[in-house]
């Protein structure tokens, strides 16, 4: 049986420099007021690109794709080691090419897209040359695909799209979106949708308003309008109906690399924490010295060991069997545990700090918020709660105890007394004598 917690040396050394490269090159660029995602600004491209070739050169770039798709193909234990570093900065995740939500749809497209869409959208967004948004989320439907009302209706040879969407990432830079839209109402819930590859500049395809998660300065979250917005019907992505299940597929990993790069923004602030707990001086010594302190240190230093293993394991579960749908449990709990996890070392980290903990010149409450986020993108943390609780229980499904169960403890005597009881042995014994 095979059981380690080591990393290979030629994989560490590469950790090693992405470590050093990022904190070095990489974690200025979001600093300059230049968003990662707009691939039209020349500024952003002079600094950016230069980093994606050195990425390229050390054999690290998009390193979730096989290598058809210029990928390396690792497997999810080493991606969570490396997305455990890219995920304390903002710009990382595009230097490396594994930017969400373009790497979700890359995956789609590359399982489900016809030879066409591949080579018109696919090859772009893998070079980074176009980003993309996934207009999954209405108003009114939240996370809950099958309250959605946004329609597509078949004319002819196009596709005819009318509806809303809510909270569309980065759709103000996309190129093109992937919609999840209503084409068959009568069907069973989970087959009345398909997805669509909907041009960004199609006509009808409008953006209400970009909002932004509390905090931002510019808000990146799409609220879209769908009116009569046509797209011709070899955009339609996958099979008809099968859009619960294409979304399945693609919010499965994402999930898990939310929760790896969850892990690198907890442990950067536990070392903020700890350098500040050493560093600020009272009249009888540091914060540090002070065992409430001490209980936050302890505390967020446990949490964050456990929650990495967890991650770990269930990265390591989903290489062993290549399939989400046999880890969809564990990636259910990470995704719960997750903004917890966060939300409380970063208390902590802003508690430790005093009141340059909560001032803009520090950037914990928007780690706080980002917890928060966390407990609500790619569903809501009561819904993985239920997923876990009924993956679990479906190996309880044929017990039926009666009221007083066999491993109530006078149940539990008798059977050891009926098992070892002293009397009858002697009784044997003295039988086995005469």
């Amino acid at each position: 049986m095979a059981w380690d917690f080591e990393t290979e040396p030629e994989f560490q050394e590469k950790l090693d420099w992405m470590a050093d490269f990022i904190r070095d090159k990489v974690e200025p660029l979001g600093l300059l007021g230049i968003h990662p995602y707009d691939v039209k600004n020349p500024r952003r491209n002079a600094l950016v690109r230069p980093l994606q070739e050195e990425v390229k050169a050390r054999d690290l770039w998009a390193c979730h794709l096989g290598p058809e798709l210029g990928g390396q193909g690792y497997g999810q234990v080493r991606l969570g080691l490396m997305n455990e570093i890219i995920g304390g900065a903002s710009f990382a995740p595009i230097v490396f090419g594994c930017q969400a939500p373009d790497t979700g749809n890359a995956e789609i497209i590359a399982h489900f897209g016809t030879a066409e869409q591949k080579e018109r959208y696919l090859r772009p967004l893998l070079a980074n040359e176009i980003v993309s948004a996934f207009s999954m989320t209405e108003p009114q439907g939240g996370s809950d695909p099958t309250g959605f009302v946004t329609r597509a209706e078949k004319d002819g040879d196009h596709w005819v799209i009318n509806g809303e969407k809510w909270f569309s990432t980065n759709g103000k830079w996309a190129e093109f979106l992937i919609v999840m839209a209503v084409t068959d109402p009568d069907a069973p819930r989970h087959e009345r949708m398909s997805m669509f590859i909907v041009p960004a500049d199609t006509p009808g395809v409008e953006i209400v308003r970009n909002v932004g998660v509390y905090g931002q300065q510019d808000g990146s979250e799409s609220y879209i309008r769908y009116t009569d917005a046509r797209v011709p019907a070899d955009h339609l992505l996958g099979e008809r109906g099968g859009a619960f299940a294409i979304s399945q597929t693609r919010l499965g990993g994402g999930r898990v690399h939310h929760a790896m790069r969850t892990v690198g923004n907890c442990r950067r602030l536990l070392d903020l924490m700890s350098r500040r707990a050493v560093s600020r001086r009272t009249r009888t010594g540091t914060i540090a010295d002070y065992q409430a302190v001490q209980m936050q240190i302890a505390d967020s230093y446990i949490e964050l060991e456990q929650f990495r293993l967890f991650v770990l394991k269930t990265a390591w579960a989903i290489d062993s069997h290549r399939d989400y749908r046999k880890v969809r449990k564990d990636i259910a709990a990470i995704k719960a545990l997750m903004p917890r996890v966060y939300h409380d070392i970063a208390a902590r980290c802003i508690h430790i700090h005093g009141s340059l903990g909560v001032s803009n010149e520090m950037p914990f409450a928007g780690n706080l918020v980002a917890a928060m986020v966390m407990g609500i993108a790619d569903g809501p943390t009561e819904v993985h709660k239920v997923t876990v609780a009924r993956q679990h229980l479906r190996a309880y499904r044929d017990v039926a105890d009666p009221v007083f169960p066999d491993y109530s403890l006078p149940s539990r005597r008798a059977a050891a007394r009926a098992l070892h009881d002293p009397v009858e042995e002697l009784a044997e014994a003295a039988e086995a004598l005469a």
